[in-house]
């Protein structure tokens, strides 16, 4: 895809400015029933830096690829809201790290993606913006929160998209919409220095795409050392180049299911899964059922404790001024309060069941090169719905609790990359999460690749008309 283009290009057969011609046709075309794009530019200045993008030489990667960036991501000069009604007039003067990382590798910032507010649920809708669709079924969500870049990706409208990931806003939403995403591994990709930079470890920007090799391009970019951030790690940084080399004949794949029946799942999902994994073992890989790990209801406590201790810290401003708070959305009040009820001592055993669940993960990776998990409890659902309150008759304590299936991998910084699995009867599209061990993104990678190779869910099976 980005290969082909920049291929293209080079040939003389096509230009960057044609490629914003033809993005901005998709969006327009297609934007009006999806609302994946937001804060969208203006069409004559956009045409112009594609123009001359095709009159200097190549400046990175990303040269002369429009793009829309994950409205999280300050970007300056256009308005950045988070989705939130506080901040639906913020221009910022200065990029995030990441938007400045985009930009010098050659990217043009078309407009910002649709995400709810302050990234809080997988259903990305809010007051600013209202809600994103799913391109397989207008009348479905595209999950969230990075949910727009996800919808944006899958008809037609972006080659590639940034994303971010604190409870499988990567990993859910490329499941609902038949794409790639990947949270790599906590510090690969620095996240914003700013406010308190050593306790947050629950969230990570990563990449997003329809082909493996773009994920890996748009890594690339993303990823790198940031000597302000305490966690920011100087991991391997050239994935594309490495990805097409040979993975081991045989990678030992542990498939963990529903967690021995206590993650509940809509009919169909993993069914989906292990199909999927039919084809992993066609390639010489093996793929074991395993018992479940660790005790569910200790992780999903430790989760819960740490992200509301992690959101409270963030919005407690905003919650303190009585004006503001009536602002704010049912769930991010959910989380200030929770968090803001915590004890240093419900915080300290919190993190002591995250350490024990790290130690036991390398006990597991000692012996599993990948564990195996469905990226989401159900399929897409209506798009007016918040959150599911039930799965299989059993009732979600909270607004977040049907997406418990990806807390193994984010409560520990582990690289999960979603990859997709097929469609339920109904036509809405599944994924599932392959996840490494720490450091391990380069496997991952090529390991997705190689299913990519036989699949190509993305380019077979793409939405009605999409481009």
């Amino acid at each position: 895809m980005l290969r082909d283009v920049h291929a293209s290009v080079e040939a003389g057969s096509y230009s960057y400015e044609q490629l914003m011609r033809d993005t901005l046709a998709v969006i327009k075309d297609k934007n009006d029933s999806i609302n994946a794009v937001v804060a969208l530019q203006e069409e004559s200045d956009l045409i112009e830096q594609a123009s001359k993008a095709d009159q200097i030489p190549v400046s990175g990667a990303l040269h002369g690829i429009p793009i829309a960036l994950k409205d999280l991501v300050n970007t300056a000069g256009i308005v950045s809201t988070s989705g939130s009604p506080l901040l639906k007039d913020h221009i910022p003067i200065q990029d995030d790290v990441a938007a400045q990382r985009i930009k010098d590798a050659g990217a043009i910032v078309i407009g910002k993606t649709n995400t709810p507010e302050f990234g809080l649920g997988s259903q990305s809708y809010n007051t600013v913006y209202g809600t994103t669709a799913n391109p397989y079924d207008l009348s479905k969500t595209s999950g969230g929160s990075s949910g727009g870049a996800a919808a944006a990706l899958a008809s037609g409208m972006l080659i590639v998209a940034d994303g971010s990931d604190m409870m499988g806003s990567l990993r859910n939403p490329a499941a609902f919409c038949n794409v790639y995403g990947f949270r790599p591994t906590y510090g690969l990709v620095p996240n914003e220095p700013r406010g308190d930079v050593f306790l947050q470890q629950l969230s990570t920007l990563g990449p997003m795409a329809r082909t493996v090799d773009d994920l890996a391009i748009l890594l690339d970019v993303m990823a790198g050392p940031d000597s302000r951030h305490p966690h920011s790690i100087n991991g391997q940084s050239n994935f594309a180049a490495m990805l097409p080399q040979s993975i081991e004949s045989s990678q030992r794949i542990a498939w963990l299911a529903d967690w021995d029946g206590e993650l509940p799942m809509e009919a169909g999902v993993l069914a989906l899964c292990e199909d999927a994994l039919e084809l992993f073992k066609q390639a010489g890989h093996s793929v074991e059922l395993l018992a479940a790990p660790f005790n569910k209801e200790q992780l999903w406590h430790s989760w819960s404790v740490l992200r509301s201790f992690t959101i409270a810290s963030l919005l407690s401003d905003a919650y303190a001024n009585k004006q503001t708070r009536e602002l704010l959305k049912p769930e991010a009040i959910y989380e200030i309060e929770s968090g803001m009820s915590l004890s240093c001592d419900d915080i300290a055993k919190a993190s002591q069941i995250r350490s024990d669940w790290f130690m036991k993960t390398a006990e597991l990776f000692s012996t599993f090169d990948c564990l195996v998990l469905p990226s989401s409890q159900v399929f897409p659902f209506d798009k007016t719905l918040h959150w599911p309150k039930q799965i299989n008759n059993v009732s979600m304590s909270s607004y977040h609790r049907w997406m418990e299936v990806v807390v193994p991998a984010s409560l520990i910084g582990l690289p999960a990359l979603n990859v997709p699995v097929g469609f339920s009867d109904e036509g809405l599209p599944m994924g599932m999460q392959l996840i490494g061990a720490r450091h391990s993104d380069l496997p991952l990678l090529q390991l997705s690749n190689q299913y990519h190779q036989c699949t190509q869910w993305p380019q077979k099976h793409r939405p009605p008309h999409a481009q």
